[in-house]
């Protein structure tokens, strides 16, 4: 009976991000701890990255990003519902690579690559920063342990108690949660979710919204690209890019207002 109401679980979903993040509490991975461990994974790669002589702390590009970083930051405090105060940290690592992430509490991950291959504009540094925040602001990372945890409760993996299989997956999830943000893909639905938050956040820091297209436009021609780490975890530039045109007049009327 009890492997069937599993199953009954999995069957239902999280029923949309709230429901997601309800089931990461229950398993153990509520939102300080998620940050806790983010935090403490953010470390490793500061260190690691400074030891391997990549971490970026002084070039121009480095100082472009850290200067919309903090022009930023602000807004997104203000945007903030999660009810933990974010300790916002950026990390530039020298790579080719065209990636950026986030981590939960609001730990932002830059690679050289991206700005300087693509020749970003600072508002379309913008626009990367404002759609990683996003992820953050609205615990996206939180939403995925959630889905993959309810996932693996449906399973059962053959366990007869819902407390003991809830217990080991609780630890599972915090073990998810200290690697997020490294290249693990959200759902299309997340991903516009991210889109839409990151261009109102870019505009009401004062930053033209068109630039969030013409991002994704430079992406779309690098999309064959080894080094475009960041559209392989993410939809199609054609589909993104209507959605944000759609979006545009609310954003547009903010970065006037601002």
């Amino acid at each position: 009976m009890k492997k069937n109401l599993l199953f009954s679980l999995g069957a239902v979903g999280c029923m949309g991000i709230a429901g997601c993040t309800t089931i990461a509490d229950m398993a153990g991975a509520d939102s300080a701890t998620l940050n806790a461990a983010a935090a403490q994974g953010f470390n490793k790669t500061v260190q690691d990255a400074r030891s391997g002589n990549i971490l970026d702390a002084s070039s121009v590009t480095y100082q472009r990003i850290n200067t919309v970083f903090n022009r930023m930051k602000p807004y997104a405090d203000q945007m903030n519902q999660t009810g933990q105060r974010f300790s916002w940290q950026l990390a530039v690592l020298k790579s080719d690579k065209l990636n950026a992430y986030v981590a939960p509490g609001g730990k932002v991950v830059f690679y050289t690559g991206i700005v300087n291959k693509l020749n970003l504009t600072d508002a379309e540094i913008a626009a990367v920063m404002g759609h990683e925040m996003t992820h953050a602001l609205e615990e996206h990372a939180k939403s995925k342990v959630g889905a993959q945890t309810l996932t693996n409760l449906a399973v059962g993996i053959g366990k007869s108690y819902v407390g003991n299989a809830a217990g080991q997956l609780g630890g599972a999830a915090i073990d998810l949660g200290s690697q997020i943000g490294v290249g693990l893909p959200y759902s299309r639905n997340l991903e516009s979710r991210a889109d839409y938050g990151g261009l109102m956040l870019m505009a009401k820091a004062g930053y033209n919204p068109q630039a969030a297209i013409s991002l994704w436009e430079k992406m779309s021609r690098m999309s064959g690209s080894n080094s475009a780490s960041f559209l392989s975890t993410h939809p199609s530039s054609t589909q993104r890019i209507e959605a944000m045109r759609k979006n545009m007049p609310i954003a547009q009327a903010i970065y006037n207002r601002h």
